[in-house]
Formats: C-alpha cells, structure tokens, sequence
C-alpha cells in the first residue's frame, strides 16, 4: 500500500511538472506596471506606442518616462526602467556593451534588424559631388567644416566626436554642432529651403526620409557600421516577469510600420497611440507572431483580448 501511494505521488508529481513546464508563465501582480524609456525620438515614441496598446490589452499599464539615453541606461542599472526599445547598434555600443558585460543590463533582441544610420547631405548637395565620407574634406568650406548632431550626450555625437578626434576621412579642424532631434532638423529644413549646404546625422525608420530629399553618405561603415535597433531590458526582468519578457522577446517591427505612424504625428494627423491602434488593426498577423505564447496578466488568453481592445479601443 505505501509503495502503490509513492507510486502515486511521484506519478501526480510528473504530471504537475509536465503541466507547469507546458503552461505558460503568469507573471505577479509586481509586473503590472511596465516603465518604458522614450528619449524623445519619433520612431521609440511609434514603438512604444504599438506595445503600450498591447500591454495595455493584456492588463498591464505602460508608464513611459522621458529619459535622455544616458539617463536610460542609468534607469536599467537601478530598476528605475524596466524596458527600452531604443539600443541603436552600433551606435549606443561604448554605452550599452560594458553594462552587456557586466549584466547589469540584458539585451533581448533585434526588434528592427535592418535600419539605417550615419551621415547624409541634401540631395542637392549629392549631386554637386558628394557622396562619400571622404568627399566631406574635399568641400570643407562648403560645409564650414560642421556636422549637425542631435541632444548632446546622445551615444550618435559620441561616435561622431571620436571621428573628428582622429581626423578621419581628412576631417581635421571639423567640429559637432549638437542640438535636440527637432533642432537639427529645423538647420536641414532651411538649408534645403536655401540650397546651402549641410552635413548631419540622419537616420531610417524617420519622417526625415518623407521630409527631405536626402542622401546617405558610404564609407562611414567602420564608424557608424550596419544599424540594428534592439529592445534590452534591467537585470532580472525576464525571470521576475517571464509573460511580459515573452512579448517583448517577439516583438519585432518594420521600418514601413513604424514610417507610417510617424508621417501621421509628423503630419499632425494623428497621435501616435492612435496611428499605432490603426496599424495593429490593419496587420492582425502580426500579433499573431507577438501573442505566440503569452497570456493576459489574469492568465487568461492573449490574442482575445488584444483582439477585443482593438475592436472596442
């Protein structure tokens, strides 16, 4: 009799085991509020819009803080922001690879593998002959031997910085003007307004593209390298909240998703949580890749709810 009980109880432990290792993981009540990082940047303010509508769907509150890149970073070390989809490869390296390495900060994936960033002139500029990183020198005066860049302390003006400091493609005496996104683009506006000529950091998924008829120079890939855009979260989220790091594990945009939303902002045409609801709506497969195994907060079915949210915003 007590053999055929042992028998039992280890049999009804297997089969616990197995249940809890096929059921998906129900993250705690701790996980609700999901505190999300926008350093004021166009396309994160597209990226966290589409998530926030997903969470949201699945019972969790979105709390975005507007944080500069560094202060992000800082943020994740202290458990004071839980995720960002913002780490532009290469261009944040130097400011996320140690934090990498240390593990105080866990990179979870590519959620744009093929975006574009480095530098780019007006397409008037293009014709006149410049192209290339090394046409830049050749045309100093043109230039007055400035590179527009965005907010100071952004890792972009970093990578810029560490060109001009090594005089490469014959960038001597070249200096950085930093400004805000909105400021540089402001000084490439009227320099197409004006035919004048301007060098600056441009970037692809951006309203730029639509904006301006702009050129990206080649031979800036041992600065600027081939751009991918990551989603990394604080130490220990996926363990404390595996049901949320799974959605974020499998989101992933496109630059056509994530242009479409902010030609509507840029237009004024909408804000971005409703340009990103139109989208969802209107690209259902993929919340068929983003839902694959994750519930709602309650446990209860994911695709459902996401689907009636969308339905009844």
């Amino acid at each position: 009799m007590k053999r055929f009980l042992m028998i039992a109880t280890l049999a009804c432990a297997a089969t616990a085991t197995v249940h809890a290792a096929g059921a998906p993981a129900v993250d705690a009540p701790s996980c609700r509020v999901v505190k999300m990082a926008d350093p004021g940047w166009t396309d994160i303010a597209a990226t966290n819009a589409l998530a926030g509508i997903v969470l949201e769907s699945l019972g969790y509150e979105q709390k975005v803080l507007p944080l500069s890149v560094p202060i992000t970073y800082a943020g994740l070390q202290k458990n004071q922001v839980d995720v960002f989809l913002g780490n532009w490869m290469p261009a944040q390296r130097t400011l996320v690879e140690p934090l990498l390495k240390s593990g105080a900060v866990e990179q979870v994936r590519a959620n744009l593998p093929q975006a574009k960033f480095t530098l780019a002139v007006p397409e008037h500029v293009a014709r006149a002959g410049v192209r290339t990183f090394a046409d830049l020198a050749k045309h100093a005066d043109r230039f007055q031997r400035r590179i527009y860049g965005i907010e100071s302390g952004a890792p972009a003006n970093a990578v810029i910085k560490k060109l001009l400091a090594a005089k490469s493609h014959g960038l001597e005496g070249w200096t950085l003007v930093e400004s805000s996104e909105q400021g540089m683009l402001s000084q490439v506006a009227r320099a197409a307004r004006s035919n004048d000529w301007i060098v600056f950091l441009a970037w692809e998924p951006h309203q730029m593209n639509n904006t301006f008829k702009l050129v990206y120079l080649d031979g800036g890939a041992a600065d600027f390298g081939p751009a991918s855009v990551h989603t990394v979260t604080r130490k220990g989220y996926r363990a404390a909240c595996p049901n949320a790091s799974r959605l974020f594990a499998q989101i992933e945009f496109t630059a056509p998703l994530e242009h479409a939303i902010i030609a509507d902002v840029t237009a004024k045409k909408d804000t971005a949580r409703a340009s990103a609801l139109r989208q969802l709506k209107a690209q259902p497969a993929l919340l068929e890749r983003w839902l694959a195994g994750v519930t709602t907060l309650a446990g209860t079915d994911a695709k459902a709810a996401v689907l009636a949210r969308l339905a009844n915003p």
